[in-house]
């Protein structure tokens, strides 16, 4: 028996233990370990049951699935209809080649409320709602039972703190932004240990924006609430948000602060400890300081659709002690994180009554040592928050309703000089968790690693944030560009990054277009803009996301708005020409490169934009064929062809071999080129020369196609090119940013502007996925290809990889005449590993694995291991591996 094959990581939806699932389908997911090489899952079996005693039992009260022959990544929940509001358990069942099973632990997963469900209202307080307004509820139940289980299902707009008895449950930044016609998220709290027997008070504080910003979509403001109880004697009970809660009547969080800057996000909190009645939170609060909530009953919100978030929530995942920088005097002191980070301070002080104490943020400091006044690039005076104090001996504060970005932070009106201990800074976003990893000999590629993970986590604020502090908004093009590293280094991308695609259907206009950016106030002028380039990263994004997760349900969900989209571009173009033609709007803005790119956009026809459409006509008919669409994939076939013919008959220059950045232009841009190349534009004849001519330009890319180059490069036989652009110190690159001292990455790679933004942090997965080589080599990764790059000069390299079949791990370490590869492949995958000769040693040389001789020199294979199979000894090690560790040793004189 094989002790070691077991069952873990068991997953509905891509969620573990999630709590609120109200989705028609439940997709049930696992993984399998085992320690001997070769070993899969060949059947399987899923059992579902309304409790955890009964599948201990061995009974499957809703679905047993029977045994099944197969490794599917998820299955399709097939059983009894679900209620709402319950709690289900479900094991998995596994046998592997050997026959030996095993039983995973038992998992459980939680229903949402369905539509029809919810009894409670959207309340609110009975003033008139003001921008940046904030209302404290409260309501007092009584418990004379036992209870065996509750849950709070909760929603807002804007922004929610929730409290059961004084105690804060949930994350930060809830609930995720959305358009509330189409979908207001909720989200579900297991409350049971926080209640007891007797009178219990839950609280709530609900901050309102107000009006229309640029990342969140107004809408009435409201607190909408619902505990469903279970007691021990199997009764039910619920408390609901309606008139019988309390506002109070006096706050401390000041109404109609001003917003940081005009796109109206992140709010000054101005806090009045004084104003806050004590014990408010908790039951037994005296009369006197509430009146009577009101039910918005004639407002639209009462008929929004609540969908349960499936995004995690917003969590605080660590602090920071700063250091004292910049000024320091009693009254004024300036505070360093070290790195620019997305959260908020935390202050911690001993109370002066009527003490205002104000906290003003930025990326940078002036000559003087002062915070400056401007939230990036952009002044502001309002990008600070203030606490009044009450006056106790310790009063800590956070201000924590919206998310802040900076490194500094000053800190002023305190008459007393302060310590760093009592300004810590919390660095907090979107619960998401690194999982993957890379670490190497070089300082520098760590230190540029160490920025992108920094970066991207920064820009993970309950939406896909370009940065965490000018902006905050949800770019098409931006979320793509990030899929990068989220996929390759993050547990919960999958959700994250569904979210994007849900949110950009529920934007799409009337004629298939997208905006610029969503959710945000789209009406609201400056908010409403149109980048075409930006529309056709829905797609790029949804096939990369289908590629990693192999979800059908995710095409099935996505390919009606993307086909929207492509079609209002086919139907623009020109009859005689074929070129689709840009828009002669002055309000649109077209962008081949960005940012501050070089690339002549005055043509009519613009050589990237069409480029990038056929691109996605071709991806579009690989869905279509994905999805069973004969007829769809058929026609984006023709299509495709008629353009590219079109592309190539008036846009590319034979005899220079290069192709015009635009309808009759003299320029070329390398960027041009290089998006012609890697969608299989330029003629087979010429693509050597126009592969050499990209390569003869350095980095003369912007961000956004810097990542097609180096694709390019690594794919076509130019890694040392390709690493020398990731590695070089100079400017322009990544490399440069850290030798200026920065710890997250820039928006572009002039020093200007945004210094934290994520869509250029894509190189920890080039470094993962090209140096240390671990490609997807079939959607799911069922099968990869592990394809290391040895730089001269580095000594060793490794990374992981968690996929939905496992953990892939590679590390790999040079030395003067030798080189070892340790492998990791996952069960229920294989790979495909290719061991580079070197020039010096190809006569003389010899591969073993733990000692064994695989094959040698002589152009023999010596192995009789049945889970290595060597393909070409050529000029390169070719051999086809099942899953297992392996380590691989190659020497050569």
């Amino acid at each position: 028996m094989n002790s070691s094959y077991n069952v873990y990581d068991l997953r509905v939806n891509e969620l573990e233990t999630p709590l609120g699932i109200d989705d028609d389908k439940l997709f049930f997911s696992w993984k399998i370990g085992a320690a001997d090489r070769g070993d899969k899952q060949t059947h399987y079996r899923i059992s579902v049951a309304s409790s955890d005693k009964l599948l201990r039992d061995g009974v499957a009260d809703l679905w047993d699935s029977g045994k099944l022959a197969g490794s599917p990544l998820r299955v399709l929940y097939k059983g009894a209809l679900l209620s709402g509001s319950v709690r289900y358990w479900w094991k998995v069942e596994s046998w592997n080649t050997g026959g030996t099973l095993s039983d995973s632990p038992i998992a459980y997963f939680d229903s949402g409320l369905r539509q029809d469900e919810w009894k409670a209202s959207w309340i609110w307080k009975a003033e008139e709602p003001q921008v940046n307004d904030y209302a404290y509820f409260r309501k007092e139940t009584e418990l004379h039972k036992p209870v065996s289980s509750a849950k709070i299902y909760v929603s807002a707009h804007n922004r929610y703190q929730l409290f059961v008895n004084g105690t804060k449950v949930g994350g930060c930044g809830s609930p995720a932004p959305s358009h509330p016609r189409k979908r207001k998220y909720y989200l579900a709290y297991d409350v049971t240990g926080l209640l007891s027997n007797g009178r219990n008070c839950l609280s709530a504080i609900v901050h309102y924006l107000g009006g229309d910003g640029q990342n969140y979509v107004n809408g009435l403001p409201g607190l909408l609430l619902q505990m469903e109880i279970r007691y021990t004697d199997g009764t039910c009970d619920h408390v609901v948000s309606d008139p019988s809660w309390e506002t109070l009547d006096v706050i401390p969080h000041a109404i109609g602060t001003p917003f940081q800057q005009f796109r109206r996000l992140s709010a000054i909190e101005d806090y009045d400890a004084a104003k806050l009645p004590a014990g408010w939170m908790n039951a037994g609060f005296p009369s006197g300081y509430t009146s009577v909530a009101v039910i918005a009953s004639e407002l639209e919100s009462q008929a929004w659709t609540l969908k349960w978030q499936q995004m995690p929530e917003g969590a605080e995942e660590r602090t920071i002690i700063p250091a004292a920088t910049g000024i320091q005097e009693v009254g004024c002191q300036v505070f360093d994180a070290g790195l620019i980070v997305s959260g908020w301070p935390r202050i911690s002080l001993k109370g002066i009554p009527g003490c205002t104490v104000q906290m003003r943020y930025s990326e940078d400091l002036d000559e003087a040592g002062y915070v400056k006044h401007n939230v990036t690039n952009e002044l502001s005076e309002f990008y600070y928050d203030s606490y009044t104090m009450h006056g106790s001996d310790s009063e800590t504060w956070a201000p924590d309703f919206s998310y802040k970005a900076f490194r500094y932070v000053e800190i002023t009106g305190y008459p007393g000089l302060l310590t760093a201990e009592q300004v810590v800074i919390v660095s907090a976003h979107t619960a998401i968790v690194q999982e993957g990893s890379f670490h190497s000999s070089d300082d520098l590629l760590n230190r540029i690693y160490e920025a992108c993970i920094q970066t991207q986590k920064n820009n993970t604020l309950g939406l896909l944030a370009d940065c965490p502090h000018r902006e905050q908004a949800q770019f098409l093009a931006d979320a793509d560009l990030q899929a990068e590293t989220l996929l390759y280094h993050f547990g919960e991308a999958y959700p994250v990054l569904d979210k994007v695609l849900s949110d950009f259907a529920d934007s799409q206009l009337e004629n298939g277009t997208f905006p610029w950016v969503f959710p945000s106030g789209f009406d609201y002028p400056g908010f409403s803009g149109w980048i075409p380039e930006w529309d056709l990263h829905y797609c790029t994004l949804l096939w990369k996301l289908y590629e990693w997760s192999h979800q059908l349900q995710l095409l099935q969900t996505y390919y009606v708005p993307a086909k929207r989209m492509l079609d209002f571009y086919l139907d623009r173009a020109d009859p005689e020409l074929g070129l689709i033609p840009k828009s002669t709007q002055s309000s649109d803005w077209h962008i081949s490169d960005h940012p501050y790119q070089n690339i002549d956009q005055n043509g009519r026809f613009l050589t990237v934009q069409n480029i990038k459409i056929k691109h996605v006509i071709d991806l579009m008919g690989k869905m279509a064929t994905e999805l069973g669409y004969e007829y769809d994939a058929a026609y984006m076939h023709r299509r495709s062809l008629l353009l590219q013919q079109a592309i190539v008959t008036h846009l590319y220059d034979p005899v220079r071999k290069r192709f015009a950045d635009c309808y009759l232009s003299e320029q070329s841009h390398q960027g041009t080129n290089v998006v012609a190349y890697q969608y299989g534009i330029v003629p087979p004849e010429h693509k050597e020369e126009v592969l050499a001519h990209i390569k003869s330009e350095g980095l003369d890319c912007r961000t956004l196609l810097a990542l097609n180059l180096l694709r390019v490069l690594f794919d076509n036989g130019a890694e040392d090119e390709a690493y020398r652009l990731i590695h070089k110190r100079d400017y322009p690159g990544w490399g440069y940013m850290i030798e200026q001292g920065a710890r997250t990455i820039w928006e572009g790679f002039n020093d200007i502007e945004s210094h934290c933004h994520a869509w250029n942090a894509y190189p920890a997965r080039l470094l993962v996925e090209y140096l240390v080589g671990i490609r997807m080599a079939s959607p799911g990764w069922d099968s990869m290809l592990i394809k290391p790059y040895v730089p001269e000069g580095i000594t060793f390299m490794e990374g992981s990889v968690v996929t939905g079949r496992g953990r892939v791990y590679v590390r790999w370490e040079a030395a003067a005449g030798s080189l070892l590869l340790d492998v990791e492949i996952p069960p229920n995958a294989t790979a495909d590993a290719i061991f580079p000769l070197p020039s010096d040693g190809r006569n003389s040389w010899i591969l073993t694995e733990s000692g064994r001789v695989i094959c040698s020199a002589n152009g023999a294979s010596h192995s009789n291991e049945p889970f290595i199979e060597v393909r070409d000894i050529s000029d390169k090690i070719v051999f086809g591996l099942e899953s297992g560790s392996y380590r691989f040793a190659l020497q050569w004189k």
